[in-house]
């Protein structure tokens, strides 16, 4: 009699867990479905630089770019030693610039 109560109280439990991620997946939908738009028009900005300054490379117009970024430099000297081992590589793949 026991089994039948465990079982019974086993799948109350899991109804429960259903209809709560449920509950939880509309609330982040009814919250984050305004920013949609943003969020959207945000990515196609970000993908539209990239592509201008791929093709602008491409076809050897320089980075105009590359004089602002300059400054970021001192930021991701400290992160580009961590960032190739990562990809998998021992030493830096930049002929002029050693980090270990």
């Amino acid at each position: 009699m026991s089994d039948d109560h465990e079982e019974g109280r086993a799948a109350r439990l899991e109804r429960i867990r259903a209809w709560l991620s449920q509950a939880r997946f509309f609330a982040e939908e009814v919250y984050s479905s305004r920013y949609r738009g943003a969020i959207a028009r945000a990515r196609r900005d970000e993908d539209d630089l990239f592509m201008l300054l791929v093709f602008s490379e491409m076809m050897g117009v320089p980075n105009p770019a590359a004089y602002y970024t300059l400054e970021l430099q001192p930021l991701l000297l400290e992160r580009f030693h961590d960032w190739h081992q990562r990809m998998g590589m021992e030493r830096s793949p930049l002929d002029h610039f050693k980090c270990c």
